[in-house]
């Protein structure tokens, strides 16, 4: 069956943060559209970006469906525990969590420290036998991953052996047989490539996410259960191997194995560590053999990407130091009992190489023309604008990513708006201080605003009540929230267009205002001349409605005369008796 990749993103909840980004030792994570997804090629499943992102869009791959299924098949599946289980469940005993592992539906719960203490028994063997100046540890898998990728010359220098928990599968199956199942509960996500591949050794490796979403599933408490005889570690419990998730532990097991007071030990936590302390290494001879324990998590697997502990780092360390049991002084050396050798070929990670106009190509599409120009502030994920390039280059990275040029192209556009429009313009804070003006604003209130401005400009931080007339409406626009807008607003002998709007609330506010006085006077006089006009109007049609009425009276007279003269007994009406009845 084909597995997808142990971490993948949501992709709706990314929030173009490049939080991850910044966290990735790597840098494998492709940006597109804003939208950041990880890269399986290049990736070595630390587990950063999973603890980083803070709008969980980073996702482990879960294997729930595949455990539940293992667990009601006929076949009998044990669990493989990490020992940093104390820092993930501090208030449950080991009793009460095997209690809840065997309540879910697995026949045994092992430690995965037993696994470690063969390493450990291993690694001291080789160090007895004359093995490289420098030995690098292969505990954890996302640092294996890294020196197999990225740093490929270093990996004659690992020590040949399979890590904790392959050792720890490999003596469970020995144990108790090769059909049995084997399932992984720990903090690390880079269990899960060991997993996919390994699958003839381990069939799932699970977080502590996915075990306290089980627990959940099936309503156990394992704070509410009571440990019967058989809630113990099979086949027995680890000794100094629990030492393993802090930093140091492995380092302090091998000690007490190898008598060799010849070899140097140390322990480097952090791919970024890791890197920085072996870089060229291959290229120096060591004056003595040195051992190295490498993690790449920062504290150890106490603090892995998959682990809710929240409390200081230093308890959960000295939980995990008060449950390991140090071998005695006289207790006799172990020596490997399950075969672990393997050896670990390189993997190079394919890393073009650009030239140096490609590099100035990319470099002017965010804005950098000069050496000066690279800031480097690391807003966009990148350590240096140069690492910002080379992603453009690789297709990893869009030219929005540089949060400086968007910052500069913005604010061009700000000012050449701010040139252009032909408006005053000011922009002020919650004291109504300016931040920003044109120099319309500065010439609306006179020579000495303009001379300001003119020595300063923008004229950031100048008081605005000392300058505009009409504060009282700023401060009544930034108190409300609320826009405010006058078309004529007559101040002395002006008058003014002003606009008010807030920016954000309570704290930035707005104005755009115009001279409006000289428009102001022409409507006064065209609105004058109008009135005139219709006065004129009104007397004429008065004038008129007075000789329509006279004209109208003189026809019904003369109508009611012809009427009555052609009545039967009717005389002539003469001109005289018409002006007698008028």
């Amino acid at each position: 069956m084909l597995k997808h990749y142990p971490i993948y993103t949501i992709e709706t909840e990314c929030q173009d943060c490049y939080r991850c980004l910044r966290h990735c030792p790597v840098k494998a994570i492709q940006v597109e559209n804003g939208r950041a997804t990880v890269v399986p090629e290049l990736c070595i499943a630390c587990g950063q970006c999973v603890a980083a992102c803070p709008a969980h869009a980073k996702q482990v791959r879960s294997d729930l469906f595949a455990v539940f299924k293992l667990l009601r098949s006929q076949r009998p599946a044990y669990v493989s525990l990490a020992p940093s289980w104390v820092a993930e469940f501090p208030d449950v005993s080991p009793q009460a969590l095997i209690a809840a592992l065997r309540k879910l539906g697995f026949s045994g719960v092992s430690e995965t420290a037993l696994g470690a203490q063969e390493v450990s028994a291993g690694v001291a063997k080789a160090l007895s036998q004359g093995a490289p100046r420098l030995m690098l540890s292969t505990a954890c898998p996302a640092s294996v991953d890294f020196i197999r990728g990225y740093m490929p010359e270093l990996v004659p220098n690992l020590t040949p052996l399979l890590s904790p928990l392959l050792s720890h599968c490999r003596m469970l199956r020995r144990a108790y047989g090769q059909h049995i199942g084997v399932v992984f509960f720990g903090p690390c996500v880079a269990k899960k490539t060991e997993a996919d591949n390994h699958p003839g050794l381990l069939d799932a490796a699970m977080t502590f996410t996915d075990l306290r979403a089980m627990l959940r599933q099936e309503n156990i408490n394992p704070a509410n259960l009571v440990p019967g005889p058989a809630d113990v570690f099979i086949p027995h419990a680890a000794k100094e191997g629990a030492l393993y998730p802090i930093e140091g532990g492995m380092t302090d097991t091998v000690k007490a194995y190898t008598g060799n007071k010849n070899v140097c030990f140390t322990t480097l936590s952090g791919i970024q560590t890791i890197q920085e302390a072996l870089e060229g290494i291959q290229n120096h001879v060591l004056p003595q053999p040195v051992f190295v324990e490498m993690l790449a998590c920062v504290g150890g697997c106490v603090r892995g990407p998959c682990i809710s502990s929240r409390r200081p780092r230093l308890l959960d360390q000295l939980d995990v130091f008060t449950r390991a049991v140090k071998p005695a002084p006289d207790e006799p050396v172990r020596t490997p009992a399950v075969p672990i050798n393997e050896r670990k070929n390189p993997a190079p990670v394919d890393l073009p190489v650009y030239s140096e106009d490609q590099y100035v190509r990319v470099l002017r599409l965010i804005g950098k023309f000069t050496p000066e120009d690279e800031i480097n502030c690391g807003g966009c994920g990148h350590e240096t604008c140069r690492g910002l390039a080379r992603a453009m280059l690789e297709g990893l990275a869009e030219p929005s990513m540089c949060v400086h040029f968007l910052r500069k192209r913005a604010t061009r556009k700000a000012n050449a708006l701010l040139r252009c429009i032909p408006a005053g313009v000011v922009i002020a804070d919650t004291r109504l201080h300016i931040i920003e003006c044109n120099e319309h604003f500065a010439r609306l209130f006179g020579e000495e605003t303009l001379t300001a401005y003119e020595a300063s400009p923008g004229m950031e931080g100048a008081a605005l009540e000392k300058i505009v007339p009409f504060i009282g409406l700023f401060r009544r626009a930034l108190e409300s929230e609320t826009d405010i807008h006058r078309d004529a607003l007559r101040q002395d002998d002006r008058v003014f267009s002003v606009t008010i709007f807030t920016i954000e609330p309570r704290s930035v506010i707005g104005g755009v205002i115009f001279d409006v006085t000289g428009s102001e006077l022409r409507r006064e006089e065209i609105a004058q001349r109008a009135r005139e006009i219709i006065r004129k109007n009104l007397e004429t049609v008065q004038e008129i409605a007075c000789r329509l009425g006279e004209n109208m009276a003189d026809t019904e007279i003369l109508l009611r005369s012809l009427s009555e003269g052609f009545s039967s007994a009717a005389k002539p009406i003469s001109e005289k008796d018409l002006r007698g009845r008028r």
